[in-house]
């Protein structure tokens, strides 16, 4: 052991046998040690905490002065193993897994995740439910889009602007909780529809709420966008033109920020998005000012396709939200309480009282779940950080043999380097709250 450390210790106190103490040492941290010179350049450890680096995010940054010669993002501190996780798991309970992967937008990664398994099936969510995927996804991206506002303001120290982002999406989570009986990770969007339809009251209480949530946009859009400060902090800051966004892989606001005008709802249509009407914001900048109004213009975009399938809900109630093959289907004639929980008493009353055959069904289908035909499928959506793939392997069983996940805040991360490095360190904070990166996505 050091003496350096045991002399550091206690007096008196010492060890157990056997134990030693370990000194970090190794990896990316000690090959920029050994390349810095000169007496004005070091190395800055940024992070992992919130708020500035927006969850377990670790940058290490080599400064001369305030100028950023090198930066480097370090991942890796979450391992939740989600991925892994789900193979062990009937596809059906993937829902609850990947729904807490990018916990600010649930309702993308079950979505993606079910039009997979649905495609490996052969089969399509009943109209109805592809309506209600639509308008909670729509509604999540403005939600998304909020905290992303908010906390980017918030690290500049502009508290306002979180408090009125934060109470704009408190309208869209009060109706998320209506529906699905919690605030966030759902697990509400299975495969072949969606877990219940939406409560009898709920189309009317969400209009009450769109209202609002567009009077606080509107203000959110006064605060921030000639506001002087903010223009001087974010105009010309965190450049990344076209070539660096296709050369990285990045996809989303980031990418639209440079002109790119790529969105998956419009190239590879999914859940009838290609029967509404709604436009996708591009500008020109390239830098992290107009990633601020990429994400705002988005936000009116998503209202606009919120007000469409709730005229298309409104004329489609009482049809089916589930598949109607029994085989696949869970059970969804659920009806939420006052608790938010709760199945349909008449369900209830015919697996448990009438028919024993639907009481062994119901709990195959829950305990052992369904299998899916062997082969492989790739499904897209366009989330609010870019463009969100899943990949599933079946080998023919009840449960993935693979499923992985192209997470669009591990690849936009990969932009640190270009946005940070030649800037200043000030600019670091606003450049990463521009990526809009949620670390549950990027380290699953």
């Amino acid at each position: 052991m050091n003496p350096a450390f045991q002399a550091a210790r206690p007096a008196g106190e010492t060890l157990p046998p056997g134990a030693a103490i370990v000194q970090p040492e190794g990896g990316d941290w000690d090959e920029i040690a050994r390349e810095v010179v000169g007496e004005e350049r070091i190395l800055v450890n940024m992070g992992p905490q919130h708020p500035s680096t927006h969850g377990v995010l670790r940058l290490m940054l080599e400064v001369d002065g305030e100028t950023i010669t090198e930066a480097r993002a370090g991942i890796g501190y979450l391992h939740t193993g989600i991925e892994k996780s789900m193979e062990y798991r009937t596809w059906t309970q993937g829902t609850a897994f990947c729904t807490r992967m990018d916990y600010l937008s649930p309702f993308f990664q079950e979505t993606a995740y079910c039009l997979g398994i649905e495609a490996l099936l052969g089969i399509e969510a009943p109209p109805r439910a592809a309506e209600i995927r639509l308008l909670m996804m729509e509604l999540c991206r403005i939600s998304s889009h909020l905290i992303s506002l908010g906390s980017g303001g918030n690290d500049m120290g502009a508290t306002t602007v979180m408090t009125t982002a934060f109470t704009a999406r408190e309208e869209i989570l009060r109706f998320f909780e209506a529906v699905t009986g919690t605030r966030m990770n759902h697990a509400y969007i299975r495969p072949g529809g969606v877990a219940a339809d939406l409560p009898a009251d709920g189309i009317a209480a969400l209009r009450r709420s769109l209202p609002v949530v567009d009077k606080y946009l509107r203000q959110l859009s006064g605060l921030l966008l000639a506001n002087p400060i903010f223009r001087a902090r974010l105009v010309g800051t965190g450049y990344l033109d076209p070539a660096g966004c296709l050369a990285l892989g990045v996809t989303g606001p980031v990418a639209r920020s440079a002109g790119l005008p790529y969105d998956v709802r419009k190239a590879f249509p999914y859940c009838g998005y290609e029967t509404y009407d709604f436009d996708v914001p591009v500008y020109h900048g390239c830098d992290n000012y107009d990633r601020v109004l990429v994400r705002i213009e988005e936000c009116y975009q998503s209202l606009r396709l919120v007000g469409q399938v709730l005229d298309r809900l409104r004329a489609s109630a009482g049809q089916p939200v589930m598949v109607a093959d029994k085989k696949i289907a869970w059970p969804a004639q659920l009806s939420l309480g006052g608790d938010g929980q709760g199945q349909s008493p008449t369900h209830v009353a015919e697996i448990l009282g009438d028919s024993m055959e639907a009481l062994i069904h119901h709990f195959k289908l829950v305990t052992e779940g369904f299998s899916v035909p062997a082969g492989q499928a790739w499904t897209t959506v366009e989330h609010p950080r870019g463009e969100l793939g899943v990949h599933l392997v079946s080998a023919g069983g009840n449960h993935p043999y693979r499923a992985h996940f192209r997470d669009p805040s591990f690849n936009n991360l990969q932009t640190v380097s270009l946005l940070c490095e030649g800037g200043q360190l000030a600019d670091v904070v606003v450049s990463i709250a521009s990526l809009d990166p949620v670390m549950g996505g990027v380290d699953r």
